[in-house]
């Protein structure tokens, strides 16, 4: 008898990969916090509203279609996300071993102790989103358990200044930090400048201790994050004007706490035909990915090695 094997999706990135023309929509302790904001699963969706992204669900997806399908994933009809996450864009070899934790196996509360104790040593981190699922055993009816944690933290050469609070659209009393004419040079030297074309219209490398990079970008051009981000670079490569953050710049941002929730419905409950002996036919059951970003006049706290954000900073020169 062909056995169907029930498939459960866990993935939690602490810190994004990308977030694009956020839409902030409230305040939590001064720090502008959000709601609305779509998260893709691949750099290669198409962005038709406020979107983050971060590679943890196409760790999942990689080791769902390598490990289990044994073949490019397959429904009927057929989303464009599918066809995007089945290219396989991103990968673990992109990332150090430090940045990640992965696993799967049958779901059973053993599974569930593991997954707890290692990233609780990997990273000190506990992890809500495990306790969605049932971890009650059904050896009559069998699930798999796949699950993905990125994770890092890092912290600018040196501290921002923290700035005057002040508002963001509508909202008042919000924490900002970045340079004004008060702060120590030392502080831009750590700014380089892709391009700058006007307030509205430049991008900048921001680079930490960990030799990670915040890559802020306003007034972003392209439908997906790989056409922004190559438009960027383009742009950075024609850009022919000062590249060192000037004595005479300013730079100001808002601190940022981000947290996103995103169940794949479009995938849940659907069967797929593999390449398995083992199990000719999976159930996608659930598929769940959260988000968490933190940043301030320190760093950022959460995960991955490059960041970019778009349309949301400051950068003034005379």
């Amino acid at each position: 008898m062909n056995k169907v094997l029930k498939i459960l999706i866990a993935i939690v990135p602490i810190v994004l990969l990308a977030v694009l023309a956020i839409r902030f929509v409230g305040t939590d302790g001064g720090k502008l916090s959000q709601s609305g904001i779509l998260v893709v699963p691949t750099m290669n969706d198409q962005l038709a509203a406020d979107s983050s992204w971060c590679g943890s669900f196409q760790l999942v997806w990689n080791d769902l279609k390598n490990e289990l399908v044994k073949k490019d994933i397959v429904f009927t009809p057929q989303p464009d996300m599918v066809n995007n996450l089945n290219k396989e864009d991103f990968n673990e070899t992109m990332l150090s071993d430090e940045y990640y934790y992965k696993t799967y196996g049958l779901k059973n509360l053993e599974l569930k102790s593991r997954i707890e104790k290692n990233i609780k040593d990997k990273f000190n981190q506990t992890s809500d989103i495990i306790d969605a699922f049932d971890w009650s055993d059904n050896l009559s009816n069998p699930s798999f358990f796949i699950y993905a944690m990125l994770y890092r933290e890092f912290e600018f050469i040196n501290t921002f200044d923290k700035l005057d609070k002040g508002w963001f659209g509508s909202k008042s009393n919000v924490k900002y930090f970045g340079i004004d004419k008060n702060t120590k040079e030392s502080v831009g030297n750590q700014i380089d400048v892709l391009y700058y074309n006007s307030k509205d219209d430049f991008a900048i490398v921001i680079n930490s201790k960990e030799k990670d990079e915040l890559i802020l970008c306003k007034k972003p051009q392209g439908n997906t994050f790989n056409e922004i981000y190559e438009n960027m670079i383009n742009k950075a490569n024609l850009y022919g004007g000062e590249k060192s953050f000037g004595e005479k710049d300013e730079f100001k941002a808002p601190n940022i706490d981000i947290k996103e929730n995103r169940e794949y419905y479009e995938l849940q409950g659907k069967t797929l035909v593999t390449a398995n002996p083992d199990y000719p036919e999976v159930n996608l059951e659930k598929a769940l990915q959260t988000i968490n970003f933190e940043l301030n006049e320190k760093g950022r706290k959460n995960k991955e090695r490059s960041c970019y954000f778009w349309g949301i900073w400051y950068f003034g020169r005379a």
